[in-house]
């Protein structure tokens, strides 16, 4: 008889707020099996488009790193969008548009990407988790419900509560992963003639 799959979560016992430990073990989780389904991955396959003005794997991952950390300054009091777009470069080491998103509809993979292999992303991504754990000690159970003001770019305000911010961190990476997934499949099935 085979042992049953374990599906557990563990959040640490010591945080300021077991909400927001909880919060960033599901990340942890998250993030851990995208890499997995990645494994292997080579440059050619992380910048393949499968035409041009889409993305690639390579600038979704680079996305969700630059997206972790602009969020959690929002959700710790950088209350204009400018500004955490200013400090993106000194937090985790590139700028905010580096990921070459949004990509025009005629544009190939960005060049600041070239090349770039999956440990790369991973280190990218590993900074961005670091500093936005940093930056959650931070939160402790009230602060998760405040409502923030957020200006962005265009002066438009917006109303977030941290909570909400950690939440829409969680299903951005979703999403995106499950983008990954598709183009992975995509690029594999490329040569293969159409039955």
């Amino acid at each position: 008889m085979a042992l049953p799959q374990r599906l557990v979560i563990r959040v640490p016992a010591r945080s300021r707020s077991p909400e927001v430990a909880s919060f960033f073990a599901q990340l942890d989780e998250l993030s851990g099996r995208m890499f997995a389904d990645l494994a292997g991955a080579t440059p050619a396959e992380l910048a393949w488009q499968p035409r041009t003005g889409m993305n690639t794997i390579g600038m979704l991952l680079a996305h969700c790193a630059i997206t972790e950390a602009f969020w959690l300054q929002l959700a710790t009091g950088v209350g204009a969008a400018t500004e955490a777009d200013r400090q993106m470069k000194r937090l985790i080491g590139v700028v905010a548009d580096f990921d070459g998103m949004p990509v025009e509809p005629m544009a190939g993979p960005p060049a600041t990407l070239r090349g770039w292999t999956i440990e790369r992303y991973r280190r990218l991504h590993d900074r961005a988790r670091r500093f936005a754990k940093r930056r959650a000690t931070r939160l402790g159970r009230a602060d998760l419900a405040r409502v923030l003001r957020l200006l962005r770019p265009n002066g438009a305000l917006r109303l977030a509560s941290p909570r909400w911010i950690l939440y829409h961190v969680l299903e951005h990476q979703a999403g995106h992963y499950g983008q990954m997934l598709l183009l992975r499949h995509q690029y594999r099935d490329r040569r293969k003639p159409s039955a």
